[in-house]
């Protein structure tokens, strides 16, 4: 009855999950069952044939189960003595000794399966992380996680990696990073199971190598195994080539951008605040928009006027300012009173405005503000 089940613990290495952990656990909740059943039964046994109340009773059961002996409470009658020696080695020596090592070896064996990456977590509302950067990839994972949790209401956020990287376990900075991670191919039905997909708060598909038009071949297999499972509306995809976003799209993709491995914050963005990555990518887009310096003295605007200046002469928008230290402040309050030496501004890449021009536009503003000023103050002087 006490005898440890005999088949086998292990499974083919292929397995996705293996059943160990399933008979260790049956294995505890049998031992358990049978323990409380002999404590049960010892409990009223004494409490009959000693003449004790149940809780005292039950106190010499789990005194002498715990081999604890306090003294206060002893069996007087022969059987109950009987009995009670029973407990003692059936219970305490065999069966604790059994409960404890098949919870230390489920344990090892838990612990195994996660570095090895075949534990299945039972998340919910998680990031699901699919591939592996062909270079950096550990640099990449941590600096996107340490990005993902700065967003506001990301903080605690769980995030999984789905990925055949790391059969040994992910580094350890990444562990420290509350990664976690699950060995197997996106398009594998059963890794997808296994990562919980169908509860992920968003999918992100990562482009094997950035650099290779044939990973866009290898991404859109799993996005349409994604969309298939009525996923596609959580997914953020990287596609290498700008002419392969329709395909994505088609799909019902939610996003779609280019693999920027310096710059997580696009990935980022476009998971936490779809829309904003297009104007992150259209600022490594050197054809259309790009953030151009100017070097001219400032001293007498505030930031919204600047902002409104340039806005109005369809120049572009400030992005920040050079202040008399050489160092650049970026997004100001709109009342700061400018005093620096340049300006950056996001223009049009064919069509970059001279100097003067920002010159110009901020003179014009300065003879504006002058005129409205003068106004005022006309107003003021003829009211009673």
């Amino acid at each position: 009855m006490l005898r440890r089940d005999p088949r086998p613990v292990e499974a083919s290495p292929g397995a996705s999950h293996l059943p160990m952990s399933g008979l260790i656990r049956s294995r505890l909740r049998r031992l358990l069952l049978i323990l409380a059943a002999l404590l049960a039964l010892q409990t009223i046994a004494l409490s009959f044939l000693e003449h004790l109340t149940l809780f005292e009773a039950f106190w010499l059961t789990m005194t002498t189960l715990l081999t604890v002996g306090y003294g206060d409470l002893a069996p007087a009658t022969t059987l109950g003595r009987i009995l009670t020696m029973s407990v003692m080695y059936i219970g305490s020596i065999t069966i604790l000794t059994l409960i404890v090592s098949d919870y230390i070896e489920y344990r090892f064996y838990r612990r195994e399966r996660m570095i090895m990456g075949r534990w299945r977590y039972r998340m919910k509302n998680h990031i699901v992380i699919i591939n592996t950067p062909l270079r950096c990839g550990d640099q990449y994972f941590k600096r996107l996680a340490d990005q993902i949790r700065a967003v506001p209401g990301y903080e605690q956020a769980p995030i999984q990696l789905l990925t055949n990287h790391y059969p040994d376990g992910i580094p350890a900075e990444l562990r420290d990073a509350g990664l976690v991670h699950f060995t197997g191919h996106g398009s594998d039905a059963n890794a997808l199971r296994n990562v919980n997909i169908t509860q992920a708060r968003h999918i992100i598909v990562i482009a094997p190598d950035e650099t290779d038009p044939e990973s866009d071949s290898l991404t859109f297999d799993i996005v349409h195994r994604l969309s298939e499972m009525n996923l596609a509306n959580r997914v953020t995809v990287e596609c290498v080539r700008d002419e392969n976003r329709r395909r994505f799209t088609g799909l019902g993709v939610r996003t779609v951008i280019r693999p920027v491995r310096t710059y997580p914050e696009i990935m980022v963005r476009a998971v936490s605040s779809p829309g904003t990555e297009k104007v992150l990518e259209d600022l490594f887009d050197y054809e259309h928009d790009h953030p151009h310096r100017y070097d001219l003295r400032i001293a007498d605007l505030q930031w919204a006027d600047i902002v409104s200046a340039l806005i109005r002469h369809g120049i572009g928008t400030a992005l920040a300012y050079i202040d008399r230290d050489g160092q650049v402040v970026c997004h100001p309050n709109s009342t700061d009173d400018v005093d620096g030496t340049g300006l950056i501004v996001l223009v049009r890449s064919k069509d970059t405005p001279p100097t003067s021009e920002i010159e110009e536009a901020l003179n014009r503003y300065r003879d504006f503000l002058d005129r409205w000023h003068n106004r005022e103050k006309a107003r003021e002087s003829e009211t009673p």
